[in-house]
Formats: C-alpha cells, structure tokens, sequence
C-alpha cells in the first residue's frame, strides 16, 4: 500500500475504554509457536506499513486489541470491513471517523490466515493508554471553502476486471503517445492498455513478460506508471516501473542489512519494433532495480518534460517519483533523511541511454544538482519527499510535484534542483519527529533555516483530505488554467491556481452526472473511490476510479 491507508486496519480507538465488565477475551486463539510465527510473516506482510504495537501509526496501535474485543468481532472485521460500516456497527464507524478513511477487506485471507494473525497479536499483551483527542487537528484553521463550480461527467469508458472484488481494476495513469492521439492506461495487476474508441485493447502483458511481478498487497504494487518517451514514433521507447518480491534479483540500490527487503522496484525499458504496432513486439532491458522495505511509498511516477525540446539539456531525461519505501514507519528514518546521499525519498533524473550509472544501464545527468559531487547521489533532482506520487510541470513550465504526508499533512511542492523538502523531519510546515510519535507535529523551531528545509507551496491538512493526487492544468471551462486534483480515498475535488501568488488558495469543486449533482462515492457506489486523473491528447481531462474500473471525462 501507498499514501495514509490502513490495509489491516481491525482495531478501533474506542475499543479501548473501560467497561464495568471484566469479561476476558482472546481466550479462544491458539498460543501455538508455529501459527504465531506463521501470523508474524502474514503481520509483518500484510500490515506492517500501517500498524505497529507501540503507537498509533497510519492505523491504530493494536498492542492489547485481542484482549479486549471480542474474537469473532475481530475476525469478521478483518474479511470485510465495509459491512461492518455499512450495518453501523459503532467501533467500525468510530475508525473511519477517526482515521477518515475506509479500509480494504482482506476476502483472500483464509480462516487459517486469519488464526494466524489472532495468534501473534494476542503475544503483544499491553493495553496502549488512550490518547485524548487528536493531537494533529486544527493545525491550519483556516477551511477550505466551495467554489460552487460543477462540471459535468460523461462515462467514457470501462477497464476490464482483473480482479472479482473491488477494486475491479487498478489503474493510475491515462496519457497520449507524445505528438499522437494514441491514449494509454495502466491496470497494476496486467499491464498497459490503449483505448480505441472509448475501448481498451491490451498493448503490453507485463505480467505476462514479467512473471515475478506481483500486485499485492496493497494498492501500490504491481505496474506502477509508465512514460513513453518524447521519440517514440521514432525510436519506439517506453518505460514501466513495476513490483517483484524482494530478493528476487540484486539490486541496485538497497539499505542496511537490519531492515528487511519486502519488495523492489523494477524500472524496464522496452523497445517496440514497429511503433505503430497495436501490441507490442520487441526487446526488453532492466534499467534499475530498487530495494523497498514494505509494499509503499515506492517507485510511483515516471515522466519526460512534456515543455522540453530538441536541444534543450533535459529532453529525453526521465523524471522518476521514488518515495521513502516505508522506511520512516519502520524507525530507520536516516534511509530518507540522507541530505542527497541516496536515492530514496527522492525525486529522481536519468538518461536511459546514457551508461555511467551505479549498473552502466543508464546515465547521470551533468545538469543534475549533485551529479559528480562525492558523496550525493548524482541521479538525485530533489529530496526530502514521503510520497511524491504525482509529479508535473505547470503552463509556465515549472516542475512541481504532489506527497502524500504520513497523519496530517498533504503537499503540492514547487521543485528547485537540488532542494530538500523536508520529510522526514518535516511535514508541511511542522515539525516531526521521526523516532517519536507521528501523530504528533511541532512548530518549526527558532533555528529553522540550518535544516535548508523547503516547504509547501499549498498544504492540506487531513480533515480535508488525506491522500493527495494529482490532476492537470484545466484547458478549457471555468476552470481554465486551474490545477486540479483530489482526495484518492474519498474522491473530494479541490482546484488552486498555481500562478496565483507564493501562496495559492484552494477550492473544492464538484460534479454531476446525467444532470444531477453527485458525489464520486455515490457515483461509484463504494466509500473508497481510488480516484486518479487522466488526460488526452486534445488535453482533455479524465477521472478514473479502481473500484469499478470506470474512466469519466470531464465536460467543460
């Protein structure tokens, strides 16, 4: 998983108040050592990135849970979450309050998988001591306010299901063929397709050519983006970035040998014989492959700069979004805070055909900020990112890029080279402190500008949104030449004027479909819309939900 979800999300912050019923619970789960150490492998898998037994992390702190609810209600709520909200089941309503969002089920765990897990919570025996209130709120008073704006959806087109439970098709990403009307789509669990006629065509099976590539869990794994490259037509080159578990091949870049290897990162160029080709046919290459330490936080964008010419120093560059892996959760928070030295948290600039990098499958830059500087990481543009999932270049040509913060603190950042942006000492414009509690920030501190910290161009605080995602500049309508963007989660709409001043205001905007107004939940008939954007080669904007797999264009 990426971005603020709890994937194991079964307890709740009210299970812990104190009852005049003494009745003691969990005394039906096996104490069994090998069905604990099974549960821990499934914990530390399936879990792990949101949830640990000292504090509240993304998801609640679950030390002392399986004495203290009971046992069935555990079970039930690890399989399906959504009913348990949906039939008002007053602890499930209570999370989502609390952590405002949904979580998913877990229907592919079996009884077994689920004992297991019971087994290995149930060793963790210390009641964690409730915190009053939320320690995160109110940070930025002021509230996002309603445009009144609404703008019209029209069902474009439908994702075959790769899955039978939602979400039904995992996409992030719809952009043209540079110079073409060609339009392409990613489904995490296959691998690109090209709408033609409003109907996707499969070009390319990474899985297929992949066989190592995995999808779960989480929402992040499996085909992660792609980027064909400015000459394609010519040269037939694009790129993938996909997940394989870890240790499947060396990599590249890894960390120290005291946190685990749970996935890499896999960047593949391909090659196409004939550009023109409907599915593709041609070569392969590995360019670079990442150690991660969860399923999040990964290798979650990859672009060219679409303002870039012949002749200019950075055509043909690739930008890649590579985030902290998961490492700050997992307390080894120097892997992100390394002051340019590596290359996780970054955002990162290669030329594919180049040959001087740590593998010879790519180059370093000579315009990048620390490239031939002992000690940095040449490949390195800007750092200091938790999850630059989105990143983008505004009408004037200015790099910017969306993180998606850690409990409170969602940014859309202007990008200088070489900058640092602050994670994980900080997020927004607050304070963290990355061996303590997340939960809780600080104001910056009187010795602010030693740490050479950049900050937000606009921040968000979590009761607005708690996912960041990025859009595209509006071409048309009456948000013309507005960034938009939205709340993966929920899918609420917000739009800022990123030329507007140093700092741009955002608004929420909505939509209607068939003439009423409408929410994407309700649109999509899920709490968790998995919202995305899309654009085409007439700059047409998309919206893309994974639940159902349903691309809708926005009518200007």
């Amino acid at each position: 998983m990426n971005y603020t979800l709890a994937t194991c999300s079964f307890a709740l912050f009210l299970i812990f108040s104190c009852s005049p019923d003494k009745k003691e619970f969990g005394l039906d789960i096996s104490t069994d050592a090998s069905q604990i150490l099974k549960g821990k492998t499934l914990f530390e898998q399936q879990c792990s990135t949101c949830h640990n037994f000292n504090e509240d992390a993304i998801g609640p702190n679950l030390s002392g849970l399986t004495r203290q609810i009971e046992t069935q209600w555990i079970r039930e709520f690890i399989k399906n979450p959504a009913a348990a909200i949906e039939n008002k089941d007053s602890r499930a309503v209570d999370l989502l309050a609390k952590y405002k969002t949904q979580m998913p089920g877990f229907p592919a765990l079996t009884d077994q998988d689920i004992e297991a897990l019971l087994s290995y919570m149930h060793t963790f025996e210390t009641v964690p001591i409730p915190i009053s209130g939320d320690t995160t709120s109110n940070l930025i008073p002021e509230k996002i306010k309603d445009s009144g704006i609404r703008l019209e959806l029209e069902l474009y087109a439908q994702l075959p299901a790769s899955d039978t439970v939602p979400p039904l098709a995992k996409m992030t990403k719809m952009e043209p063929i540079p110079g073409t009307q060609r339009l392409f789509i990613n489904d995490q669990r296959i691998g690109l397709y090209e709408i033609e006629n409003q109907k996707p065509v499969l070009y390319l099976n990474v899985l297929e050519k992949r066989p190592a590539m995995v999808s779960k869990p989480g929402w992040a794994t499996g085909v992660g983006n792609f980027a064909f490259h400015p000459d394609f037509e010519t040269n037939g080159l694009f790129y993938t970035s996909h997940t394989e578990p870890g240790g499947t091949a060396p990599s590249d870049f890894g960390y120290t040998d005291s946190l685990g290897v749970f996935m890499q990162w896999v960047l593949t160029e391909w090659k196409a014989e004939n550009p023109s080709a409907a599915v593709f046919q041609g070569t392969d290459r590995e360019v670079l492959r990442i150690d991660n330490a969860s399923q999040a936080h990964g290798m979650q964008e990859l672009t060219f700069n679409p303002f870039s010419q012949k002749g200019d120093p950075d055509y043909g560059l690739l930008y890649i979004g590579y985030g902290d892996g998961g490492t700050a959760e997992k307390r080894f928070a120097a892997i992100s805070n390394h002051q340019g030295a590596g290359i996780y948290s970054s955002i990162l600039r290669i030329d594919p055909a180049g040959k001087d990098g740590v593998n010879g499958q790519y180059g370093i830059p000579k315009i990048n900020p620390f490239a031939g500087i002992p000690g940095k990481a040449g490949e390195i543009m800007a750092y200091g990112f938790r999850n630059p999932n989105r990143i983008f270049w505004d009408e004037k040509g200015q790099l910017h890029a969306t993180d998606i913060g850690q409990h409170s603190i969602e940014e859309i950042n202007r990008i200088e080279p070489g900058k640092f942006y602050g994670w994980p000492i900080r997020e927004g414009t607050f304070s963290i402190n990355p061996f303590g509690s997340f939960r809780t920030l600080y104001p910056l501190p009187v010795d602010d500008s030693k740490y050479g910290a950049s900050y937000p161009l606009i921040q968000l605080e979590h009761d607005e949104t708690v996912a960041i995602i990025g859009g595209y500049i509006m071409p048309e309508g009456p948000l013309k030449g507005k960034f938009i963007f939205g709340d993966i989660p929920s899918g609420r709409l917000f739009f800022a004027d990123l030329n507007e001043s140093s700092s741009p205001v955002a608004k929420t905007w909505g939509v209607t479909f068939e003439g009423q107004e409408v929410s994407l939940q309700t649109l999509v008939n899920h709490d968790r819309v998995d919202l995305k954007f899309g654009i085409d080669a007439e700059k047409n904007v998309y919206m893309m939900s994974k639940t159902e797999g349903k691309i809708y264009r926005i009518e200007d």
